[in-house]
């Protein structure tokens, strides 16, 4: 899908300069498009060392949390919830903790975790599965929560709008969970309505009761709040979090007798491979982007969903945001490098910018989720689990465009 999408950014813009070149005139694309090429690679390596700071806290301090034992905590108070709503994957199936465990470390922001957890646990739902090509229940619930968990500290959002100079980088926190939720919930809910899954029982309403209860406490503090207000109290209370899950991931650790000192510096020391290995990636994406805008096309493709919205009635102040709404379902880079191209184009704390930061925080790449964790054990009949991973991505679009309108 990546390799299609990449290879298409540069043929039709390639082409889309010809014809404009030919039919109107248009020669100094030539000239735009190859300036905008190198200056975005420039600024793919320039964005990645700048970010190596930021990695090394991170990947850092969710070492601590990952060695101390506090993911495997959070993978027990899960437990419950999953032997109900997977009645046929048994508890003591090794299937169960690899699926809890991916679940934790995507809400924990441990992403290098979340990924082999996720990937064995697909291979043990398979030795379950009495028909290997098509995707069991279990599987399909699996990939679509997956593809739609709750992600309680937006770590690399947070990294990006830091690293472009916002003023308040944590303002997009409270968005980016609310709109989380809602892309979970309706993920969630749809799959349980096709597999016609009893959520009604006790241990299943008291998770989602307790889950819908905390957002929407937040949610009645946040709307009693005068407009001008909600901005900053979103970034005040982020920074908050962000700084009560940084005193908890040290301190539970220093409580477990960890070194703490010693499994920070293990952790941080990846932050600057990690930088290394990303600059490959946005250099291809963000060249890729720059030759997509410099022709033209980008501009086209934006242009003709403002006259729709504007035919709808529909506010269109959002619209600059919506590439990174098109791309994020299939590909997380290129959805990364959209964000990042808005944040150049009009500022990083302006409402494009904003809406793009919430956007990219709300769902996951649907498409690259599914192919990995699908293809790792050969299943070719996903069932509902695109549509619904879908529907969920959508859900969560929706709610990433209407909070930011709210909160900003």
């Amino acid at each position: 899908m990546l390799n299609i999408l990449w290879t298409a950014f540069f043929v039709v813009s390639f082409i889309y300069i010809v014809l404009q070149s030919l039919m109107f005139g248009n020669a100094d694309l030539w000239d735009e498009a190859v300036n905008a090429i190198f200056s975005s690679a420039e600024n793919a390596f320039n964005i990645a060392i700048g970010l190596t700071g930021m990695l090394c806290l991170w990947l850092g301090l969710l070492k601590i949390a990952d060695k101390s034992g506090l993911t495997a905590l959070l993978a027990k108070a899960l437990r419950p919830l999953f032997a109900k709503i997977m009645p046929e994957v048994p508890v003591d199936n090794p299937a169960m903790g690899s699926m809890i465990m991916n679940i934790a470390a995507n809400m924990l922001g441990l992403d290098n975790a979340a990924t082999p957890f996720g990937l064995k646990a697909m291979e043990q739902l398979q030795t379950l599965n009495q028909h290997k090509e098509k995707a069991s229940n279990a599987q399909i619930l699996f990939m679509v929560i997956n593809a739609s968990a709750v992600t309680l500290i937006p770590v690399s959002i947070l990294m990006y709008r830091t690293r472009f100079g916002s003023v308040n980088p944590s303002a997009v926190f409270m968005p980016i969970l609310f709109a989380t939720s809602v892309s979970t919930l309706v993920g969630f809910l749809s799959v349980a309505l096709i597999q016609r899954l009893n959520i009604f029982n006790r241990v299943v309403a008291a998770y989602l009761g307790i889950g819908i209860l905390i957002v929407g406490c937040l949610a009645w503090y946040f709307l009693n709040l005068s407009p001008e207000l909600r901005l900053q109290a979103a970034g005040s209370l982020g920074n908050a979090i962000i700084l009560s899950a940084i005193a908890l991931f040290v301190g539970f650790g220093f409580f477990k007798k960890l070194n703490v000192y010693e499994t920070f510096i293990e952790g941080a020391k990846e932050g600057f491979e990690v930088a290394v290995r990303i600059i490959p990636y946005l250099v291809a994406m963000l060249v890729a982007i720059a030759m997509l805008r410099a022709s033209g096309l980008m501009n086209l493709i934006v242009s003709g969903l403002e006259h729709i919205f504007v035919f709808l009635g529909i506010d269109i102040e959002f619209v600059p945001a919506l590439p990174t709404a098109m791309m994020k379902p299939l590909s997380g880079n290129a959805a990364r490098s959209m964000m990042l191209e808005t944040f150049a184009t009009h500022g990083v704390d302006s409402f494009p910018s904003f809406v793009a930061s919430v956007i990219q925080g709300s769902t996951e790449t649907t498409f690259y989720v599914l192919a990995v964790y699908f293809g790792v054990v050969k299943i070719t009949k996903v069932g509902a689990a695109l549509p619904c991973a879908l529907l969920a991505d959508f859900a969560g679009i929706v709610a990433a465009v209407y909070l930011s309108y709210l909160f900003y």
